[in-house]
């Protein structure tokens, strides 16, 4: 074997670990009781799935009479509020981001200049822009509403949007449009016959980068909800007191949150393939 080779594995198993490590900390951690919680073993002593059936109860979490905590509610309505608000949002998203960007690529349409505003809006951190929105959002009684995170999440990720499907669109040779124009076809028909199946692995690989950032948003949910659209990052926030954190029901839940991106990523893997080579379609 030589060193180069030793070098690669070296190499991938310092990614794996680093990668898997924190995955497999959640995994313990939740499977823990709360006397377990501080400690460095990997393998429970005493394991338990109490921090995951307490989960979907309104009720003091496991650790929570120790903590002296107050009764959480069920993670049901937050992990639904989450589904409605990111697949809403990131459909908005992608719908709006692909009708701008052709735009765009095809017609210059708003010059180089607006598009660049569009990133220059992501340059600026959220909170600066938090406190205008919450009394904006009061003025239209918007606070604790699925239309206002939905609203918010669609223009924050439309940037991105339109940023990635530009880049894919660039890469289909105009000609092969003119082409389908000239054989009789109207400009609708080019773009839903020719550019859509051409950037579809692109498409679906900027849904799932947009779904993941609505889904994990957690400043915004924060301020704007309030107990009816609560998201599952500010829930997970809520498995805390004044004296510490229930670290076995946050872990659970954790893992329970990642479940709708595993099995989105892996409907999409084939796709994916595609559209992480942005769009090199020639």
């Amino acid at each position: 074997m030589s060193y180069k080779q030793i070098f690669r594995y070296i190499l991938l198993i310092i990614v794996a670990l680093w990668t898997l490590g924190p995955v497999v900390w959640m995994i313990s951690l939740s499977l823990k009781p709360p006397t377990e919680w501080y400690s460095a073993n990997i393998i429970p002593k005493n394991l338990i799935l109490d921090n995951y059936i307490n989960l979907f109860n309104s009720s003091v979490p496991i650790g929570g009479t120790y903590f002296m905590t107050s009764i959480a509610e069920a993670i049901t309505v937050p992990y639904i509020n989450s589904l409605i608000v990111a697949s809403t949002s990131t459909i908005f998203a992608i719908l709006v981001g692909f009708c701008t960007a052709y735009g765009v690529s095809r017609y210059r349409a708003g010059g180089t200049f607006t598009l660049f505003f569009t990133l220059l809006t992501r340059m600026l951190p959220g909170a600066t822009f938090v406190a205008p929105l919450l009394v904006y959002y009061s003025t239209f009684k918007l606070i604790d509403t699925h239309i206002a995170l939905i609203l918010l999440y669609t223009a924050v990720t439309l940037t991105y949007a339109i940023w990635i499907l530009k880049g894919y669109i660039d890469e289909i040779p105009p000609e092969w449009e003119e082409a389908a124009l000239l054989e009789g076809a109207a400009p609708w028909t080019v773009i839903t016959h020719v550019t859509f199946p051409l950037i579809r692995g692109g498409i679906l690989a900027s849904a799932l980068f947009i779904f993941i950032l609505n889904w994990t948003e957690f400043l915004f949910a924060l301020v704007l909800s309030v107990t009816k659209a609560i998201t599952l990052p500010v829930q997970i926030s809520l498995y805390a007191s004044a004296v510490g954190r229930m670290y076995g029901s946050q872990a659970a839940c954790g893992l329970i949150a990642t479940i709708p991106m595993v099995i989105l990523g892996y409907t999409i893997q084939r796709y994916l393939v595609t559209g992480f080579t942005f769009g090199r379609v020639r």
